[in-house]
Formats: structure tokens, sequence, C-alpha cells
């Protein structure tokens, strides 16, 4: 290995390890000063003020978020999941889904002009502690690429495995809200449709996020939802050299979300709004990219082997 690579992993190591302590002062910090805002500050500027600093992530145990479709001026994102309870206590659940994606071309404003993305997904959760939960997936990728010029002819498909490990702190803000904190780190490796090595060989990326999550009604479980993310990465490429990309923040996912339970059924609906802010991109400079999104996870409770 050359010594840009060491150099980039050393590098990247150095942020991560930073992200966790970062993380690990923030849990501890914000339990000392969390009750003393809550008594100085109104409900609502309480609540305006977490999500605007909100850049450290959670998800909710449902939801499924929309994955970054590239640039585009809007998008749609659509998912079925099947959520399982793996022991008699809850503690353990496994959450699997398959997704598709569509987007608008960058002259449109059609959401549903072009496929963007087949994605499936296995996750398993393990709430080991209280407050406290650690999860592990495996995701498959499929994507198609564009031309960047009219009439946006598609050029190629991109395949992506994933894997990831997320660790998840959730704070009790009073009866209603609650705020979870998330760090996530991914390995992604990319392939072209025939399993060749495209210009990016692999990836390695730290996810941070935060969701401020308020109990509308214990009727239908109805609740809403809002979240900021900061994603960070470096990559390996194999063009125009071997080398390592510098390691540096790539973008800011904003999300708005309902969430319920279809009456007398197993069923959970999630419906939302994402603004994906991708640097230098030039949806960008008209706001980011625009997602609908709604899935249905069909829960299944835990049922003991005879």
């Amino acid at each position: 290995m050359n010594k840009a690579s060491n150099f980039g992993i050393i590098k990247y190591s150095l942020c991560v390890s930073t992200a966790f302590l970062s993380v690990s002062w923030f849990r501890s910090y914000l339990k000392l000063t969390v009750k003393q805002l809550f008594t100085l500050l109104s409900m609502k500027k309480f609540f305006a003020g977490l999500f605007l600093l909100g850049c450290l992530g959670t998800s909710i145990k449902a939801q499924i978020s929309p994955p970054g479709l590239g640039d585009a001026n809007n998008a749609f994102w659509g998912a079925f999941g099947v959520k399982r309870q793996l022991d008699s206590l809850g503690k353990r659940q496994a959450l699997s889904y398959v997704a598709i994606g569509r987007k608008s071309s960058p002259d449109d404003h059609n959401l549903f002009s072009k496929q963007a993305i087949i994605v499936l997904n296995h996750e398993v959760y393990h709430s080991f502690a209280p407050h406290q939960q650690y999860s592990y997936a495996l995701s498959y990728r499929r994507q198609p690429q564009y031309e960047s010029t009219a009439p946006y002819d598609k050029e190629s498909t991109e395949q992506e495995f994933r894997i990831y490990g997320r660790y998840a702190y959730t704070f009790d803000l009073g009866r209603k809200w609650k705020l979870k904190s998330t760090i996530r780190q991914e390995f992604r490796k990319f392939f072209d449709a025939d399993f060749y090595q495209v210009e990016e060989d692999f990836q390695l990326r730290t996810r941070i996020k935060n969701q401020l999550t308020y109990n509308l009604s214990p009727k239908n479980n109805q609740k809403l939802a809002l979240s900021a993310e900061a994603l960070f990465s470096i990559s390996h490429l194999n063009e125009p050299d071997s080398e390592w990309s510098s390691f540096g923040y790539r973008e800011m996912r904003i999300a708005a979300y309902y969430m319920f339970t279809i009456p007398n059924s197993p069923f959970t609906v999630d419906i939302g709004y994402m603004d994906d802010l991708i640097r230098d991109s030039r949806s960008i400079h008209h706001g980011g990219v625009h997602y609908l999104a709604a899935d249905l996870v069909w829960n299944i409770p835990y049922k003991k082997n005879k």
C-alpha cells in the first residue's frame, strides 16, 4: 500500500474516532443540561432549537429513510418492509425491506420521470441496555446512471453492496418527546452491471444523525418526527489513478415524517418529506433535492418455536 493510501486510512480512522468520542461526550453532557433547557425554554422554542442544532442521528423503529438518489429536482421513495420480533422481551428485532426510488430529470420536476434505485436491505437491532441500541445490516442496491446532458438517456448501471453498523442512544425529554442520537459506519463496494470495477472502488462513510419525535396521540400510535443527518466519507478510486480521495463532509439530509398504525392491522405507515443538500451539486443552488417518501411495514410479533 502506498503512502497516500496509508495517509488516507489514518486520517479516516482519526476522524471516526473523533466522531465516536463526540457522541459519548454529547450523551453525558446532554443528560445534565436537558432538564435545565426544558424548564427555561417554552416547548415551541425548545423544539425549534433542537431541530436547527440537530446533526446527530436517530431512526424510529419502523421508518425506512430514503437513500441519496443523486442530483435531481424532485424524487420519490417507496418501501415495503417486514419487521419481526426475535425475542419475547422485544429487545431484538429484524427489519427486511424492498424499495424503489424514482427521480426527475435536471430540466423538469416530474418525480416519477426516471428509475433511480432498487434496494434490498436486512437489518438486525438489539436494545442491549436502557436507552441504548446497536444494529448491523447487509444491503444490495442497483442504480441507473444517466448522461449529464439532454435528453439524459441511461448511460450505465451501477451495483452496490453495503454493510453497516450503528449505535443509538435515546433521550426521554418529557412525556411525549424523545431524541435519539445515532452514529452509523458504512462500507460500500461498487461494481458495474457485469461486476467489473467502476471509477469508485469502495467507500468508507460515517453518518451522524439526530431525530426528535413527538407522540401526537395514542390512537393509532400517531407520531411526528424531524431529523437532520450529516454524511462524511472517504473513497478509494480506481480511475484515473488508484488513490484515496480526501475525507470530508458530503451531504446534509433534513426530513419530516408523520407515522401511524393502520387500525386493526399489523401495519404501520410512514409518510414524509426529505431535502437532500449535496455538496457542490447543481441542486443545492435551488434548495436541494426534494423527496416525497412513504413506507409500509408489516409487524410480526414473536412466536416461540415449539
